[in-house]
């Protein structure tokens, strides 16, 4: 070919892509009212999937996300399934299953989001009710408005605009996983990758439940930290006896178990476990007045730990106290405490096996028991910790896509939380490329009361996802 052809036919790539950019850019812009409308019916519905709330919201999820994916018409079958919970009789929260095969040399892409959300907590904490979707300024509020009923709606949307401005001529292979219990450790998950290989298979995975660098910068989340939780009972008596007959004499629980959390902690307030380790990896500026402000941390109280910020909040390990059993301030008696329970949750740093972060931390609690308090570990949860890798031609194509729909690069960025089920995708596909991606802001307050989004992120985030798909529509050779 000469290179006067070489440049026509460059020349008219350029025009088609530009052709192609504008179709979805108008796509996603007409529809944008419609996918906010369908977005405030889903989080009108309470699908949380822990235990002890009514499985029948989460079904109800469910069936309307089917349905919502059903009317895109792009997908050759739609379900709505369940997979058995390992080691029980049980069957997990229902997912959404969505499969239609690639042609003429397309890749599949298969793209994953959660319908089910966090507990709301208390009413009084939220400003609006947290189960009516609630408009205010830019953001719009409510349980699951962001985290993650927004990555599903992002999925639809951007399929949405994908399939009119293609016309329908679609040779793209799309899988489509919308998971029922990530809020409750995607318990059937695994089974369901098993269950399920062959329709999920895909050469890359769009995981849409992270977040964005600011509202103005999108972002790629190229590592997450682990996690390893558990129950730790401290008993020190066999029963509860008169504070001022026995106190100062024998140990209660409580006194035993604040001795034994504070071993847990170095002056700094960073981890002092032997054994836990540290990811080394750069981290872009980011100063003690940007915590504050995203944190609501209190005038005169200090940050912890050493290091960059981020590197303390995406590298490091961190271990914090979410719960306790213990009597009540309003019904404490003068009585020596037999036994106390915490709930206790540790971040572990992208390298480091949760196996062997479980290990290291239980050998520090046994070695550290104050008085000789007997210890119980239970409810033991882990997840792995994730690297990305970033050399990847589906990495490429997204930085391309987010900058194209945001109008700025993409960051690279660490999240100090866990997706731990990315290593079940990572050991069922291993070839695939995995790509976690996200609609939250620093703002959306995920899991707290008053959970937002913001519609100008949600906006361009939809508009990057339709960006990619268009871009992996006309790629051959992956």
């Amino acid at each position: 070919m000469t290179d006067t052809a070489d440049t026509a036919a460059a020349t008219t790539q350029q025009v088609a892509a530009h052709s192609r950019e504008s179709a979805l850019r108008n796509a996603v812009e007409r529809e944008l009212p419609r996918t906010v409308a369908d977005l405030c019916a889903l989080v009108r519905i309470p699908s949380v999937s822990w235990a002890a709330f009514d499985r029948d919201h989460v079904r109800a999820s469910a069936d309307a996300v089917a349905e919502l994916v059903r009317e895109i018409g792009i997908f050759d079958t739609v379900t709505v399934t369940q997979a058995g919970i390992p080691g029980t009789d049980e069957l997990g929260q229902p997912a959404i299953l969505a499969t239609r095969p690639a042609k003429n040399g397309r890749p599949t892409v298969l793209l994953y989001a959660h319908h089910d959300v966090q507990p709301p907590g208390l009413d009084d904490a939220w400003d609006s009710p947290p189960f009516e979707p609630t408009l205010r300024g830019d953001r719009l509020y409510g349980r699951g408005a962001a985290d993650d009923k927004a990555g599903v709606m992002a999925h639809v949307a951007a399929l949405r605009a994908l399939l009119a401005a293609t016309d329908g001529d679609l040779d793209l292979g799309l899988a489509l996983f919308i998971e029922g219990e990530e809020e409750f450790g995607s318990r059937s998950f695994a089974t369901f990758l098993t269950e399920n290989r062959e329709a999920l298979r895909a050469d890359a995975i769009v995981v849409a439940d992270s977040n964005n660098w600011d509202v103005d910068t999108p972002a790629i989340t190229i590592g997450l930290r682990g996690n390893v939780t558990f129950r730790l009972t401290v008993s020190t008596l066999a029963h509860a006896s008169h504070s001022g007959m026995f106190g100062g004499a024998v140990p209660d629980a409580m006194m035993a178990t604040i001795k034994l959390l504070g071993t847990l902690y170095a002056a700094d307030g960073s981890v002092a476990i032997s054994g836990l380790t540290s990811h080394d990896a750069p981290t872009p500026p980011y100063d003690e007045s940007a915590l504050r402000a995203e944190t609501g941390l209190l005038d005169g109280v200090s940050p912890i730990g050493h290091g960059s910020i981020l590197s303390r909040i995406w590298s490091q390990p961190a271990l914090t106290v979410t719960g306790i059993d213990a009597p009540t301030v309003a019904n404490a008696s003068n009585t020596l405490t037999p036994a106390v329970s915490v709930q206790i949750s540790v971040r572990i740093a992208p390298g480091q096996s949760a196996k062997e972060a479980a290990g290291v931390i239980e050998a520090h609690l046994r070695a550290h028991a104050p008085f000789g308090a007997h210890l119980a570990i239970d409810d033991l949860d882990t997840g792995e910790p994730f690297l990305v890798d970033t050399g990847g031609w589906a990495v490429a194509e997204t930085r391309l896509a987010m900058t194209a729909g945001w109008g700025v690069e993409p960051v690279d960025i660490g999240v100090g939380g866990s997706i731990p089920f990315i290593a079940d995708l990572v050991r069922e596909f291993p070839e695939a490329q995995i790509l976690v991606t996200g609609v939250e802001d620093p703002d959306s307050r995920a899991h707290s009361p008053n959970e937002s989004l913001h519609l100008g992120v949600f906006k361009r985030a939809v508009l990057s996802e339709a960006f990619l798909l268009g871009r992996l529509n006309d790629r051959t050779g992956h």
